[in-house]
């Protein structure tokens, strides 16, 4: 494993599609022994290095799953600082609500069943048919999510949510489609997929916290650090995410897990800090609460990470 490298490694990767599922792009951070270099995206400027050779041997991999909305640069910082610390790191892309993509279906049941799925293709792909994948040590995998991102790293790990439960989060009269279809009772009986090659869990202001009762959640077993922010009830997260509902994971869990809770943030403060072009675009993400900083919260929060990973994958000596 490559302990320290100079630079993150950074690549675009594809998922084909596959019976029934549609493919889906993703991006890979891994360690990399170049000069820093400059990554130019549509809206953001990634300090990476592209397409540089991975440094390292059996080197653990981590997943990371965004929120509502959100797609694979949105937890950018914190690939950086993972692949940086001798991580391989792919982000993707989930094809139900991907704020990049089709989100007509980002309101449907399917997506709770559909995000759990799309990371066991991931990992096999990775495993199997990325580049580089005789790089990777397939016995240590890890995961990052946030909001729906932790749901899914939740279910990923074992959980078997009950979704009829997710009609408390359904306000008399919601058009949103999940709530049609709770009422119409049509409920997929399609089991969860979960995937025990996933060994620790990183999850931010998991959403849907009503659907994890004790009863879903015994068969969550591994190392989980969990991080909730403590104003998030206060932010327009369409009524997915409270600290109300994240206590209740936390209680629920039958590890205890590995608690942060931030005071003074907003759901939105688990995202990277914004560029000016951002921050005039999407203030209702961007900007924080009085006395908050986001730039120093992120140095700790990816710090904890990176310890968290350290400690749970890999192996004494490396």
């Amino acid at each position: 494993m490559a302990t320290l490298a100079e630079a993150a490694g950074f690549r675009f990767i594809t998922v084909p599609a596959e019976a029934g599922f549609p493919g889906f792009q993703a991006a890979v951070w891994s360690p990399c022994r170049e000069p820093a270099g400059e990554v130019k995206l549509r809206a953001i400027t990634l300090p990476a290095t592209q397409n540089c050779a991975v440094s390292g041997e059996k080197l653990p991999l981590i997943v990371i799953s965004h929120g509502y909305g959100g797609g694979f640069v949105g937890h950018h910082d914190t690939a950086e600082v993972l692949a940086d610390g001798g991580f391989v790191v792919v982000a993707l892309d989930h094809p139900v609500d991907a704020g990049g993509g089709d989100m007509s279906r980002a309101d449907t049941l399917a997506a709770l069943t559909e995000r759990p799925a799309d990371v066991t293709r991931l990992i096999d792909y990775m495993l199997t048919a990325w580049s580089d994948h005789a790089k990777l040590d397939g016995d240590h995998i890890g995961f990052f999510g946030f909001s729906r991102g932790g749901y899914t790293g939740l279910v990923v790990a074992g959980a078997n949510p009950d979704l009829r439960k997710a009609i408390a989060l359904c306000p008399e009269n919601s058009p949103k489609p999940s709530c049609a279809e709770l009422r119409r009772n049509e409920i997929s009986a399609q089991p969860f997929v979960h995937d025990q090659r996933v060994k620790a869990l990183v999850i931010a202001d998991p959403a849907f916290g009503p659907l994890f009762d004790r009863e879903a959640l015994k068969d969550v077993t591994i190392p989980i650090q969990l991080w909730a922010s403590a104003l998030s009830a206060e932010d327009k997260t369409g009524g997915e995410v409270t600290l109300d509902y994240v206590s209740v994971i936390e209680r629920n869990l039958p590890v205890r897990p590995d608690y942060h809770l931030v005071s003074g943030a907003g759901h939105y403060a688990f995202l990277p800090p914004c560029t000016p072009g951002l921050a005039k675009k999407r203030p209702d993400v961007c900007t924080d609460r009085p006395g908050f900083d986001r730039v120093a919260f992120h140095a700790q929060f990816n710090t904890a990470t990176l310890a968290f990973f350290r400690k749970h994958l890999v192996k004494a000596g490396q």
